[in-house]
């Protein structure tokens, strides 16, 4: 019986190994995010006595959901196109007691030169329709590798924990419903995300009373350690 071969070209082969490596680059760009994030609470705690991040979370986005995000973008499934147009597959959540603490951790993100910021997208100053609220970045991290720096993306989430909570119901919700929630089930949603931002800005009126803090400085954020 006469043995078939397949010829696959040294092109082929070197799509197939990035396609191998991809999730686990990711995995790294994640690992690399947290540890610099952890390192920022650390300092928050030795400066401030306290961090004002709650909890971290990551996840990468699995296979399906990348390929169905791609084909509803219309680009055809490529290596090249997984990188370039998926900007979310690796994704951190960072969750906070206070709405001033994520705008200082924004401000300080943004003169790290081993972080790059390439779009920020604000929903909690223009917050969705809906009521959803949360401060969407994407970042490109910095690999050292052996063939060389390579720079991968993430999106972070930043929200406070009202935030956080409405969202998680909000996500129930539409799996529950398969996406088609009845309309006075969103209104309720939307009078809730009210009640979250009005718990919020509650919050932020005791965080000067804890701190000490005085009306004039209302906009100052926590330091962190140069």
């Amino acid at each position: 019986m006469k043995e078939l071969y397949w010829e696959i070209d040294e092109h082929d082969l070197r799509k197939f190994e990035e396609w191998k490596k991809l999730p686990t680059l990711y995995q790294l760009a994640l690992d690399e995010l947290r540890n610099k994030i952890k390192l920022i609470q650390t300092e928050w705690k030795i400066e401030n006595g306290y961090s004002p991040i709650e909890h971290i979370k990551t996840r990468i986005k699995e296979p399906k959901s990348i390929m169905s995000k791609l084909q509803r973008k219309g680009y055809d499934i490529t290596v090249d196109n997984i990188v370039n147009k998926i900007h979310d597959i690796a994704g951190m959540r960072i969750v906070f007691s206070f709405v001033q603490d994520i705008y200082s951790l924004l401000e300080h993100l943004k003169q790290r030169e081993d972080i790059t910021i390439l779009e920020i997208k604000d929903y909690i100053e223009h917050p969705k329709p809906n009521g959803y609220q949360s401060l969407h970045l994407i970042v490109a991290v910095p690999l050292t590798l052996l063939e060389g720096q390579r720079w991968m993306k993430v999106e972070i989430q930043m929200r406070t924990l009202a935030m956080d909570f409405w969202a998680s119901m909000e996500h129930i919700l539409y799996y529950k419903y398969e996406k088609q929630v009845p309309y006075h089930v969103v209104e309720e949603l939307t009078e809730a995300a009210k009640a979250a931002d009005a718990l919020d800005k509650k919050m932020c009126g005791l965080r000067k009373e804890i701190m000490g803090s005085s009306d004039s400085d209302e906009q100052n954020h926590p330091k962190l350690l140069t």
